[in-house]
């Protein structure tokens, strides 16, 4: 695909899968404001109580991420004009991503890869350049359900029932355009999964295995299933398991269109964290004055 060439560029390691020719010269850069806020018509999703069934009951509506919201909106406050420098590694993202837009005609992209590889982090920052819609095929099926996690539904339900109703959420956001979406880190064992993601663009987010885990066990495995249940010190379980993973799942996710190989990711992360780390602290301060 065309994408999967423009996304080959620099210090970011973007890797397509398949080459195309020079952008030509007449696009426009992606204006700093979008001309008008578009919504995304309503998914509707039906009764997932049935094993297979098409998602039919409630909808969802997301709005766009404008392109003049600043990166530090997306990363975690509003942030400081002294941390201004800090979002390098997020800007290098945004001007990479108004590189690929002439390509797109509009095909969405689905982003994939392991679980805490940043898929929602980065996801939204490529919505908001783009002008795309961001969605989360996790949370799309939570709300189909009627839950409030992934976690309650492979609890009550199954994990089987669970990848159900994502091939049944990916499957409806694959007749729609102009979409970002980061999908499960399991969505790719299905291979009718990558039927209906290849109608768009896929991207593989390949973070150090040794990175995930850092962040995981910071976080907590409450809200990762596969994780939860295991006992032991939790970078330890949590390294043992994202191992087992990308052993079943590297080839699948080699599939994608293009794969970005991701300290950049990383750096965004630790960066968003430690944005909300300084926006508690400083809220603290200000509750202590008063």
């Amino acid at each position: 695909m065309e994408a999967s060439a423009a996304l080959s560029l620099q210090s970011c390691s973007w890797i397509g899968s398949e080459k195309v020719g020079r952008k030509t010269s007449g696009f426009a850069r992606l204006s700093n404001r979008c001309l008008e806020e578009r919504k995304v018509s309503m998914l509707r999703f039906g009764d997932p109580r049935r094993s297979g069934a098409s998602i039919r009951t409630g909808h969802a509506e997301r709005k766009i991420f404008c392109c003049h919201k600043k990166p530090s909106d997306l990363l975690g406050g509003t942030g400081s004009e002294n941390f201004h420098n800090s979002f390098d590694e997020a800007l290098v993202l945004k001007r990479k991503s108004e590189e690929v837009l002439p390509y797109l005609s509009g095909r969405c992209i689905y982003l994939v890869g392991m679980m805490g590889s940043g898929k929602s982090t980065v996801g939204k920052i490529l919505a908001e350049v783009l002008c795309y819609s961001f969605f989360d095929s996790d949370k799309l099926v939570e709300q189909a359900v009627g839950v409030s996690s992934v976690a309650q539904i492979f609890k009550e339900y199954s994990e089987a029932f669970f990848r159900d109703n994502e091939s049944e959420v990916l499957k409806d956001l694959s007749s729609m355009r102009r979409l970002v979406v980061a999908t499960g880190g399991g969505a790719v064992i299905r291979p009718i999964n990558w039927k209906y993601m290849k109608q768009g663009i896929t991207i593989w987010l390949d973070v150090p295995l040794e990175a995930l885990a850092r962040r995981i066990a910071a976080v907590g495995t409450a809200s990762r299933p596969l994780l939860h249940q295991e006992p032991g010190d939790p970078y330890t379980k949590a390294f043992a398991k994202l191992t087992a993973l990308s052993e079943q799942r590297g080839k699948a996710y080699a599939n994608a269109d293009a794969r970005v190989s991701l300290e950049l990711i990383v750096q965004i992360l630790q960066i968003k964290r430690a944005m909300g780390m300084f926006m508690r602290l400083h809220q603290r301060i200000l509750r202590l004055r008063h």
